[in-house]
């Protein structure tokens, strides 16, 4: 059975009218906290900033075409590379499990405020008398609206919006460190490949120049030590090629791991594909930024920087919670009394409405001492903020520096090589005209593979370099949702 209101019932419970001088000190009241409300506020602290205005390592940069950030690996001209690029970042799991902690952080950021938007519920309950001879029955609706004064609302808002924040930051380095890995696996994949390729033609030429020196030993040409020493050569040919054929399989491994993939990347690379010849673009690649830019584009960085957001709300909530907390609150009740337990008397109807307030009196210091703690706190977000800052520079400046000096030795190792070749040019000549013998031309041959292969070595040293630089830098495509909420972010940046 549901309890009933009679009009005439309902007007009996009514509360009187306010009273003129009631209104105007609840006014009074209202006033004086609002007015105190704002002296609450918690004002964000200013960002250190300390960075270099330039890069110590700027001669290559200058002049030179500098990659998209949000593209950089495009600059190897490989479209097989590219589509590894474009699989990680569809089906990495890192990078997904970060975009479902962005979904719920902005689920959470949605609902910020709702605590000081109006609130109401339902509640229905039953007691019995205390003498046992009936039990009450009571239902209504509660009605509630928590003023967001103090700067609570506002501190609520940064907390949100740092949380959200940082769960984009999260993602942004989930790509730019996936990417890396990607690219860098790609590398030393393809690296394996050419230096399996070279290791092949000096085990031939070891094998060709023990069967020489066998034949000569035969004749009496060659002594058992000069054929031992061409065979312990060949043995070592031979032994060589287990290291590129290891780098293959385990870059091919990390890649379909990075691919989310349980076996091997097999299927994303076609092994039987023509090796493309490392870009020369690559050598002649600058970098175009300031230090500065850094703040724009490490994830890092930003995420220190939120960091400094949500812990400024949450000392700021802190702060509030030393004052009162002013509000709106109403009811409506209905309540019958049972009796015999079979029957329900008349329903009797109460609407209530007024300020709620609340007010710390004394708690033995506790919120004194969360204040205390957020302040710390704050502080050392600030500290954390000023490392990320350092942190990245000098990453990206070690990374600049290494890039330069693979260079180098990268163009030491091409001048050496182009001797040799000439070395090679004159000993085949030597061989036609019969004044040097085929021994003389496969060691002639076997050093300048040894050379080849110091090349493709350095190279593939020289791109990781360029990897690691990028991703000191923050290079990758920014996911559609990134700047999804930055309106927001901006008024929890607002005073």
């Amino acid at each position: 059975m549901t309890p009933c209101c009679s009009n005439s019932a309902l007007s009996q419970r009514l509360p009187a009218r306010m009273s003129i001088r009631s209104v105007k000190a609840f006014a009074l009241v209202c006033a004086s906290l609002i007015a105190l409300a704002g002296c609450a506020s918690v004002p964000l602290p200013t960002l250190p900033v300390e960075t270099p205005a330039a890069w110590r390592q700027q001669a290559r940069a200058t002049g030179a075409r500098a990659p998209d950030l949000r593209g950089w690996w495009k600059a190897f001209e490989d479209p097989q590379l590219d589509r590894l690029v474009d699989a990680a970042l569809a089906d990495n799991l890192t990078i997904r499990q970060a975009a479902l902690r962005i979904d719920a952080s902005r689920a959470l950021a949605g609902t910020a405020n709702a605590a000081f938007q109006p609130q109401l519920s339902a509640h229905t309950f039953s007691e019995p008398a205390p003498d046992s001879s009936a039990s009450y029955f009571q239902m209504g609706f509660d009605a509630r609206w928590e003023l967001g004064l103090f700067g609570r609302a506002q501190s609520r808002a940064r907390v949100t919006a740092g949380d959200l924040g940082i769960a984009e930051s999260d993602l942004q380095s989930a790509r730019v460190s996936v990417i890396a890995e990607v690219v860098r696996s790609y590398i030393e994949f393809r690296g394996a490949r050419l230096r399996l390729a070279l290791f092949e033609q000096v085990a031939a030429t070891a094998n060709e120049k023990s069967t020489l020196v066998a034949t000569r030993q035969r004749l009496r040409l060659a002594s058992a030590r000069e054929l031992a020493l061409t065979q312990a050569e060949a043995a070592t040919a031979e032994a060589a090629l287990v290291e590129p054929r290891l780098a293959i399989d385990n870059a091919r491994r990390r890649i379909g791991v990075l691919l989310a993939r349980s076996e091997d990347a097999a299927g994303f690379i076609d092994d039987d594909a023509p090796m493309r010849g490392r870009s020369e673009d690559i050598d002649s690649v600058g970098v175009d930024s300031m230090p500065a830019d850094l703040l724009r584009t490490r994830p890092e960085i930003h995420r220190a920087e939120n960091e400094v957001l949500k812990t400024a709300g949450e000392l700021g909530l802190a702060r509030a919670d030393l004052y009162p907390r002013l509000g709106l609150g109403g009811a409506l009740t209905y309540a019958s009394k049972v009796i015999g337990h079979t029957r329900l008397s008349d329903a009797d109807g109460i609407i209530t409405f007024g300020p709620a307030i609340e007010i710390p009196l004394f708690d033995w210091g506790a919120r004194r001492a969360i204040v205390t703690a957020r302040d710390a706190e704050l502080s050392a977000s600030l500290l954390a903020y000023r490392q990320a800052v350092l942190e990245g520079v000098a990453e990206a400046q070690t990374a600049l520096t290494t890039l330069e000096r693979q260079r180098e030795r990268l163009a030491a190792l091409q001048r050496a090589r182009e001797s040799l070749e000439r070395s090679d040019v004159s000993s085949e000549t030597l061989h036609r005209l019969g004044l040097a013998d085929s021994i003389e031309l496969a060691t002639s041959r076997s050093t300048l593979l040894q050379a080849r292969i110091e090349i493709v070595q350095a190279q593939q040293q020289c791109d990781i370099a360029f990897v690691a630089l990028y991703k000191a830098l923050g290079g990758a495509p920014l996911p559609d949702t990134t700047m999804a909420n930055r309106d927001a972010r901006t008024d929890a940046h607002g005073e």
